[in-house]
């Protein structure tokens, strides 16, 4: 009889090549099919809720799998995490229905971006944010950021090699505020493009710097070459995937460099759901 489970995991980007597997390269996905299929004492093959790229981290990555092994929930959590990698956690592990579908059952993704305000790169903690000097502009990027509330045409934001058929996407919410050191964009969408909010951070970073751009004029030119540089991997987290059934699955994790006091908007499973959704092939859903 078959099981069908999903896992909310946290993980260290710096050290993979991505999530997706890749031949012959360390992989998120290589690591949590071979820990899982010790445990299942079979061959297992997961599925991600949304693909991140090298070097980019999750605080709350949805993964699903099926096996007819008959265990526990608490003795599969605590299993697969024995055979984990240290840059790799299992924190919530759900029993789902057989229609349950990772991708397409979630409603939305969200993702922060955590630029670290510094007069130096710190040698500990370099790889869980952005650094840059100190004097961002956080209200001009902010008042900026609303104009790709919405549904866009986001072909100014989009990777070179993505491979979505449209470049459509409605953004629920989009904000940017300052907490201590750090600077943090805070986007809510119900899918993304490739490199979509890293391509974003980057124009917001260049506002933030006093360089006169306005939000609007780069999504009318529909050309990623007339828009700003990516923001590197290492600011960007998945924090957030949102299921209407599953609220163990569904909450928000805040990366733990921005400390115990953080707080985000906190956002009903529901909010979202009536809004126009761009579901595409599962090799298109990547940040």
């Amino acid at each position: 009889m078959s099981h069908y489970l999903a896992l909310g995991i946290e993980y260290n980007g710096a050290g993979f090549c991505g999530s997706q597997s890749q031949p012959k390269q360390r992989t998120v996905q290589n690591e949590l099919e071979k820990a899982i299929s010790q445990v299942a004492a079979d061959q297992v093959r997961i599925e991600f809720s949304s693909r991140t790229d090298r070097g980019v981290h999750a605080t709350s990555q949805v993964i699903g799998f099926e096996s007819d092994s008959c265990r526990e929930n608490y003795n599969w959590r605590q299993g697969i995490n024995a055979y984990l990698p240290d840059d790799i956690a299992v924190h919530t592990l759900v029993t789902v229905a057989s229609n349950f579908d990772v991708r397409r059952s979630s409603h939305w993704r969200r993702y922060l971006y955590v630029f670290g305000e510094c007069d130096h790169i710190p040698a500990i903690g370099r790889n869980f944010a952005t650094w840059i000097a100190p004097g961002l502009n956080v209200e001009a990027m902010n008042s900026q950021a609303q104009s790709l509330v919405g549904e866009h045409d986001f072909t100014s934001f989009r990777g070179t090699n993505c491979q979505s058929k449209s470049p459509r996407r409605c953004v629920h919410s989009l904000s940017v505020h300052r907490m201590g050191d750090y600077v943090i964009v805070d986007i809510i969408a119900n899918a993304f493009l490739l490199r979509m909010v890293r391509n974003i951070a980057g124009a917001l970073l260049d506002i933030g710097r006093g360089i006169a751009l306005d939000m609007n004029t780069l999504l009318s030119y529909r050309d990623r070459t007339r828009a700003p540089k990516t923001a590197p991997p290492m600011g960007l987290y998945l924090v957030q995937v949102c299921y209407r059934e599953y609220p163990e699955l569904s909450r928000l994790r805040i990366p733990r460099i921005l400390g115990s006091e953080c707080r985000l908007q906190e956002w009903e499973s529901d909010e979202f759901v009536n809004v126009r959704e761009f579901i595409e092939p599962r090799e298109t859903l990547v940040e």
